[in-house]
């Protein structure tokens, strides 16, 4: 890569992709201390204006990074990320660290031990520098917590940066370092990479072990670059007993993403039927991805969505009655401290019966099958991540309403609930400037098969444009 690490070349470390430091590790040509004091500087001129950070500790990570600057001048790497900057959201438990889970209700604890994926990074050698931040309970598309400052789109600071994991995608739009580790159940790592011009993979339930475990949520990356994902995946896929839910080991390699689109079956899913209506900018830069796989030789037809009015209403009850159960745990006084948007959601849970409840949860399954039988005749899906370009960094959701809270997620959401594996991966920019993503789906298990199409489809975009630069 770099023959030498001349002035200009150390200022834009925080830029390189971790494949590209790994890379200048071995060479010598610059060393993980270096790498982590660019990423600070960064942060130091980024952050004010984003609040994309928790716990953030740059005395452990220049501890950390030194002892990884020891091992590559021995060339005795511990693992493949020895030395990269990364940051993990605030609901992945490390060490020693409170899990406020973004809201102000929580009691402050520290955690006694890194959960599974925060384990495998550390393990690694990734350089962990701070934790990312995140909404109330995971619970909001959106940037806004109770606990944690607003969170701002380094795109565009009026924006938001999506969520739940939000912080995590501020921080890679700013170029926080290379890996960003987040969690999604039901959109959160797609829908702020698609709105940050991330890649994020949302891989099938259990391919990543997490704790505690639960239906429909998994931990994934985000990243700037397909190759970095899957080198994350390579790391995070390994095995943890404290995961019930977690498939058995399975020896992928990471590596292999070439892929080509000749004769496979792509669905372009488009017009869904239920949830917001779909922007013209939105919907001709999916079309504009299908047509991409088209030309390079892929089977492209137009497929209905999986997910009806019925359905997303039945996960609507089940959601706000598994929030009310939480949150009733509270005293009143702790439960006055979450956003009143929360509470007034979780509180129409307490009103439905037991029946009203199963029948929500049952509509998993019916997603599951729909799911499954529109996999018989395709390979992948092709669809829009969100509906709508941008919405206000001060809003809870695009529409803002309690009454209806996953109007947006009707193109994410459908996955996590039928555990296929799903990607996000930048497609192209509104008139504004603002990044759009484009969502690829699989087949269950086939997260190796989402990674290489999403590979193809970032070598057939191109280069990414100028990232955002740093606030004067």
């Amino acid at each position: 890569m770099h023959k030498s690490a001349p002035k200009e070349a150390v200022m834009s470390l925080h830029a390189l992709s971790a494949a590209d430091l790994i890379a200048g590790f071995r060479a010598k040509q610059f060393s993980p201390s270096e790498v982590l004091d660019d990423v600070l500087e960064h942060v130091a001129v980024w952050e004010p204006r984003i609040k994309a950070l928790y716990a953030f500790d740059p005395e452990g990570a220049r501890a950390t990074a030194k002892a990884s600057t020891e091992r590559w001048q021995k060339g005795e790497p511990t693992g493949p990320l020895d030395g990269v900057p990364t940051t993990i959201k605030d609901n992945i438990a490390t060490k020693g660290v409170p899990v406020p889970l973004g809201t102000a209700t929580s009691r402050l604890v520290p955690a006694l031990v890194d959960a599974p994926p925060a384990a495998r990074l550390r393990e690694a050698g990734a350089v962990i520098f701070s934790k990312t931040t995140m909404p109330d309970f995971g619970m909001l598309s959106s940037g806004l917590s109770s606990f944690h400052p607003l969170t701002r789109n380094p795109w565009d600071l009026s924006k938001n940066p999506g969520g739940s994991s939000s912080g995590a995608g501020a921080a890679g739009a700013a170029g926080y370092g290379p890996l960003h580790l987040g969690s999604d159940i039901g959109g959160s790592v797609r829908l702020p990479a698609c709105w940050c011009g991330l890649v994020a993979l949302k891989p099938s339930l259990g391919r990543i072990p997490i704790d505690p475990p639960y239906v429909g949520r998994v931990a994934g990356p985000m990243t700037r670059t397909v190759d970095d994902a899957a080198l994350m995946m390579s790391v995070l896929s390994r095995p943890d007993r404290r995961d019930g839910m977690s498939l058995p080991p399975d020896n992928i390699n990471w590596k292999a993403l070439d892929k080509s689109p000749r004769k496979l079956r792509i669905g372009l899913m488009l017009d869904l039927g239920v949830g917001q209506a779909l922007e013209r900018e939105v919907r001709d830069v999916a079309v504009k991805a299908a047509r991409a796989f088209e030309a390079a030789g892929a089977i492209v037809t137009e497929v209905p969505g999986v997910l009806t009015r019925e359905m997303l209403d039945g996960l609507d009850n089940f959601w706000r009655a598994r929030m009310w159960d939480d949150l009733s745990r509270f005293t009143p006084a702790e439960r006055a401290k979450a956003l009143p948007y929360i509470c007034n959601w979780a509180e129409a849970g307490a009103k439905l019966s037991g029946v009203d409840v199963i029948r929500g949860f049952n509509a998993t399954m019916a997603i599951r099958a729909a799911a499954v039988k529109l996999f018989a005749d395709i390979d992948y899906v092709i669809s829009p991540v969100s509906p709508v370009v941008n919405f206000g960094a001060e809003l809870a959701s695009p529409l803002n309403d309690p009454d209806k809270p996953f109007e947006h997620i009707c193109y994410t959401v459908p996955w996590n609930m039928s555990e296929n594996p799903a990607a996000s991966i930048n497609g192209g920019f509104s008139a504004g400037g603002f990044p759009i993503g484009v969502q690829i789906v699989g087949r269950r298990f086939d997260d190796l098969g989402v990674l290489g199409m999403a590979k193809a489809f970032e070598t057939m975009r191109g280069p990414q444009r100028p990232w955002p630069s740093p606030p004067k």
